[in-house]
């Protein structure tokens, strides 16, 4: 357990060219929804990198706070041993975080709510659509198998910001998907993350890389699922 330290569909073929050096206009014009003026998620262009790191994990592609009782876990491909997620799992919920190179345009986050809901409703779930503390988030419920065989439900709460060329998932569950008040503990986990997207031109959709420290736990899909009833 760390203490305080510092899928979404196929890649589209367009890529983005490299940003140039960000100014404090700059910076202030790509704050985009989900987001305030003090308010995180924050680009790596909008702090001090030194200071984020001190109370922080260093993942690459996301800085992740610590957060007490919670279990901060990497979730890898199990063919590949890519890390795909960051897990921030306690004894009663958790939060999955997925990031992604945007377009400059914004707008990712629209198409990906039709996809996740799409889905959602294919296998036979539920989907709400609501406003949430980030903007539009979406409520799951999809059937699923448990371990003993039996018929259950497993419900989340997904939300999304998009920042200057990222786009940040969270995905809830647990007692976390009915907990969406800004002073719940994942919550500001959520809003305490720093994205490094990088200079490198990426395909809208493309996983920004994330690195695995050498004392973190990696789990397969199969392990890192919500809480089924």
């Amino acid at each position: 357990m760390f203490g305080r330290r510092k899928r979404p569909g196929a890649v589209e073929p367009a890529v983005e060219s490299s940003p140039g050096p960000a100014t404090p206009a700059t910076r202030a014009s790509q704050r985009a929804s989900g987001r305030g003026t003090d308010t995180g998620p924050w680009d790596s262009a909008e702090v001090d990198l030194g200071e984020a790191t001190m109370d922080r994990v260093d993942l690459g592609g996301l800085l992740v706070a610590g957060v007490e009782g919670v279990e901060l876990r990497l979730q890898a491909d199990q063919e590949t041993g890519t890390v795909t997620a960051v897990l921030l799992a306690g004894p009663d919920g958790g939060l999955e975080l997925r990031a992604f190179a945007a377009p400059k345009s914004g707008g990712l986050w629209t198409d990906l709510r039709r996809e996740i809901g799409a889905e959602a409703t294919r296998l036979g779930g539920t989907v709400d659509e609501e406003e949430g503390l980030h903007g539009p988030q979406l409520r799951l419920k999809v059937p699923v198998r448990t371990p003993d065989g039996h018929q259950g439900v497993q419900a989340s709460r997904v939300v999304a910001v998009e920042g200057p060329r990222w786009l940040l998932r969270g995905t809830f569950w647990g007692q976390a998907v009915e907990d969406d008040r800004p002073e719940a503990a994942l919550e500001q986990a959520l809003r305490a993350v720093v994205v490094v997207r990088g200079t490198e031109p990426m395909s809208p959709r493309q996983p920004l890389p994330l690195r695995l420290p050498p004392e973190a736990r990696t789990v397969t899909g199969a392990e890192a699922g919500g809480d089924v009833s």
